[in-house]
Parts: structure tokens; C-alpha cells; sequence
């Protein structure tokens, strides 16, 4: 849902759950404490075996500042893997011949530009060309604030198309955005009436619901983000910016309760299924693929506030997996990589979260341009009062935390620079390397 940079190439007594005793699931729980005790992480896993749950815990708080402690029934805003349920909605309208893939968004909405070429399945496969509203400049100066459907659809309708229907694909919000409003014209019911009566209810996912203010009392989290020594909680969007496309809160336990229904027909029709699942230029309808070493998994991720969020499932193994974050300062995807290796016994070795103290005469001597012939990208490095940062072409800066006086890490990307002298260093990013030297002046 959020706005989320590119970087470079493409406390343990508070984890509260099921006591898994196999080795596998002690590993994967030692894993997310240590994320979670180096401050790394905060929030809830699952993953379901089938029917069953085989894994739950929640790590952290739900209300740092006054030491409220999550628990697995804790809900979290889940941004865009609200698309999952605004896609199935739409595919049971289309079951219903309420809609086709076919019928055309200017039946609802002439307004938008290139309407009478938009069609549903469009917006569904992000194959519309709408400019994504959460990329432009003004967004958030009006996130913590309620908009109305005039205002929001005004603003979809003022912006130039990216590219005409059809020719490619890009994620753009706007799309989903746009759906939801669809779905409430055809059902004359709100976005909100139709999520209860045609998912969460039926699938008596009772901790799933529209978000509104954040309440700790009802078990609600608070996002943070990790500055200086501290937590510190993030503004609060209205629930009305991200609406169909990112409004939903959830737990990881309800999502995977969720995707497992929609793979077993009880939420559309098997040929329903297929349309979300058939991928083209990478998008599926409302759905992705993700992929782990031989294994394909189909979900979403998301991103709102501060939190960030991933559900995926398995067909072959029925197994499905969610992790929601309210304490953001570790990239995700790391984690998940992390969490898969320990299930499936592939070894992966507890990442260096340890903080060294380097002089800043040694981090004034990294200073410098660097280029490599492995791979077309310039990366400038800085010392500034708050340490060393690093900048790629096109890219924007980002500090780098000293684990040793030569190795340096962004978690937040999964990289790691290690200085080899003051004019060479290595970069690894995932299981990529490459050899820098310091450009001649």
C-alpha cells in the first residue's frame, strides 16, 4: 500500500504462542527472537499445515509506550493483502453475472480517462495504465485525514494515464481503489458490509475487519519504527486512503485460515481460482507469485504505516504462511527467507545484528566514488555526523550500521559492504557479490 524505495538491485519473554517442541519450529522461534531481541523486529507469524496451525507466536508489543504485549490474537493493519479480498469479492460478482472481466469502468466511472478502455479484469491485473495515487507528491500530506469517494475519485481522475489499457503492467492502487467503489455500486452495500458478509463471517474469521482509529483494548497494534534506542510509534492513516486497496486489519492466523479457504473453492469456484491465479507481466488478479527455491508460492504482501505484511500459499504441501511486522527495521523478505530455510531444514546461520563502534577517522577514510565491472552501478560513500551512508546511481542514500571497522550492513535491504582497504570493498546483497575499487579522481 505504501510507498516503499528500491535500494541497489532489482525481548524474548514477550513472544507469546504455541509451544512447538520439533526442532524445526525452535529454530525458526530462536530465529525471530533474535530479531526481535537486537530490535529488529516485532509482530506475529503463522503457518498452517493443511487445516491445522503447526506455528503461531507474536513477538513484542501491540502499545510499546505503555508496555502492552502482543499476543496471537493481536490484529494488524495488513495493506495491500487486503487486495486478496477486494479480488475474490469481485470474482464472486462476476459468478453472480453482476460483472464480467470484461464490462467496462466507464459504466461506473467515465470520469477516469481512458474509461471506455478499462476494463474490470484491468483493474484487477493492474493492466490499466491509472497512475498509482500513493506515488504522487501530496499523498501524504492527506493520509491521516478521512477523504470522501468525490475527493478520491476527483483526485484518480486528475492524473495523465501512465500507459494505454492493456499494454503492460504496473502495481497502482488506484486500480483497487476503484474496484471497491464497484463493489458498492452493484451490491448497494458498503466495502465494509461486503468483506463481513461474503468472507469473514461465512469463514468466521473473527479477527478480521475495516480498520478504524487504532485501539490497544481491543487487542489493535500501534506500527513502529525503530529510532535511536527506542520504538517509536508512526502516524495513523484514515482508514478511507487506503479503503479496498489496504484497509483491512487481520492476524496472521485468520489470513492463513483465509488463503487456505479460497485454495479449497469455499470463497469462489475453482475456475474463479485459476483467473486469480493466471499470471501475466507478473501480476496475477490480485494475486502474486513468490518464489522459494523450487517451491511457488501464491499471496500478497503489504505495506501501511509502519507495518509490512506477507501471506503466501503452497498448493502441493497445503501449507500457508503469514508474517505481519508492526516494528519495521529489517526487511521482511529476509525474514521470511529465514523463517522458510528453518522449516524446510535448509541451514541458515543467525544474521550479525551486533553494532561496533568505528572512529571517525577510520569511516572518513571510506569516504569516496566506487564502480564495478561486474555491474553497471556507481555507489558514492559518506561520512556525515551520524556515520557512513551509501548512494547507488539513481538511488537514494542509506546509512550503513558498522558490525566491525570493515563490515557494514543495511538490513533493511540485505546488504552487506566489506572493506577490503580504504579503496575496495565487497558488496553482497542476498546471494549476488560484486568487487568495488574507488574510482581515480
Amino acid at each position: 500500500m505504501k510507498k516503499t524505495a528500491l535500494f541497489l538491485f532489482f525481548l524474548m519473554a514477550s513472544a507469546q504462542g504455541i509451544a512447538q517442541t520439533e526442532p524445526k519450529f525452535e529454530k525458526i522461534d530462536q530465529l525471530l527472537n533474535h530479531f526481535y531481541t537486537n530490535d529488529r523486529f516485532m509482530g506475529s507469524v503463522s503457518i498452517r499445515e493443511g487445516n491445522d496451525v503447526v506455528f503461531e507466536n507474536a513477538y513484542g508489543y501491540t502499545d510499546a509506550e505503555n508496555g502492552i504485549k502482543a499476543n496471537t490474537h493481536t490484529k494488524y493493519k495488513i495493506g495491500s493483502i487486503t487486495k486478496m479480498f477486494t479480488a475474490a469479492i469481485v470474482l464472486q460478482l462476476i459468478e453472480d453475472k453482476k460483472l464480467t472481466l470484461n464490462t467496462k469502468l466507464s459504466q461506473f466511472y467515465p470520469e477516469i480517462k481512458n474509461a471506455d478502455s478499462i476494463t474490470i479484469d484491468h483493474l484487477l491485473s493492474h493492466k490499466s495504465g491509472i497512475y498509482n495515487y500513493t506515488n504522487a507528491d501530496d499523498f501524504m500530506e492527506y493520509t491521516k485525514n478521512a477523504q470522501t469517494k468525490m475527493e478520491m475519485l476527483k483526485r484518480i481522475a486528475g492524473f495523465d494515464p501512465v500507459f494505454k489499457p492493456g499494454e503492460k503492467a504496473e502495481y497502482s492502487n488506484s486500480n483497487y481503489v476503484l474496484l471497491g467503489y464497484i463493489i458498492e455500486d452493484v451490491t448497494k452495500k458498503t466495502y465494509k458490509a461486503n468483506i463481513n458478509d461474503r468472507i469473514t463471517r461465512p469463514l468466521k474469521l473473527t479477527d478480521t475487519y475495516y480498520y478504524s482509529k487504532t485501539n490497544p483494548k481491543r487487542n489493535e497494534a500501534y506500527s513502529y519504527t525503530f529510532e535511536g534506542d527506542k520504538w517509536v510509534q508512526s502516524d495513523e492513516w484514515d482508514s478511507s486512503v487506503a479503503y479496498a486497496a489496504g484497509a483491512l486489519v487481520s492476524t496472521p492466523n485468520d489470513l492463513t485460515k483465509f488463503i487456505k479457504a479460497l485454495f479449497d473453492g469455499k470463497i469462489i469456484k475453482k475456475e474463479s481460482l485459476e483467473t486469480m491465479k493466471t499470471m501475466d507481466m507478473g501480476y496475477g488478479r490480485g494475486m502474486f507469485i513468490f518464489p522459494f527455491n523450487s517451491r511457488n508460492f501464491y499471496g500478497h504482501n503489504g505495506g501501511i504505516e509502519s507495518f509490512t505484511s506477507v501471506l503466501g500459499y503452497y498448493p502441493k504441501e497445503q501449507m500457508s504462511i503469514s508474517v505481519i511486522q508492526n516494528g519495521s527495521n529489517y526487511d521482511l523478505n529476509e525474514i521470511l527467507v529465514g523463517i522458510l530455510s528453518c522449516y524446510y531444514k535448509i541451514p541458515y546461520p543467525l544474521p550479525n545484528l551486533t553494532i561496533a563502534e568505528v572512529a571517525p577517522e577510520v569511516l572518513k577514510g571510506y569516504e569516496g566514488n566506487y564502480n564495478s565491472s561486474e555491474i553497471p552501478l556507481e555507489i558514492t560513500v559518506k561520512y556525515t555526523e551520524n556515520g557512513l551512508t551509501a548512494q547507488a546511481t539513481g538511488q537514494s542514500a542509506f546509512p550503513l550500521t558498522p558490525t566491525s571497522d570493515t563490515q557494514f550492513i543495511f538490513n533493511q535491504a540485505n546488504i552487506e559492504i566489506t572493506f577490503k582497504d580504504n579503496n575496495s570493498f565487497i558488496l553482497k546483497q542476498g546471494q549476488m557479490q560484486f568487487n568495488y575499487t574507488r574510482k581515480e579522481q
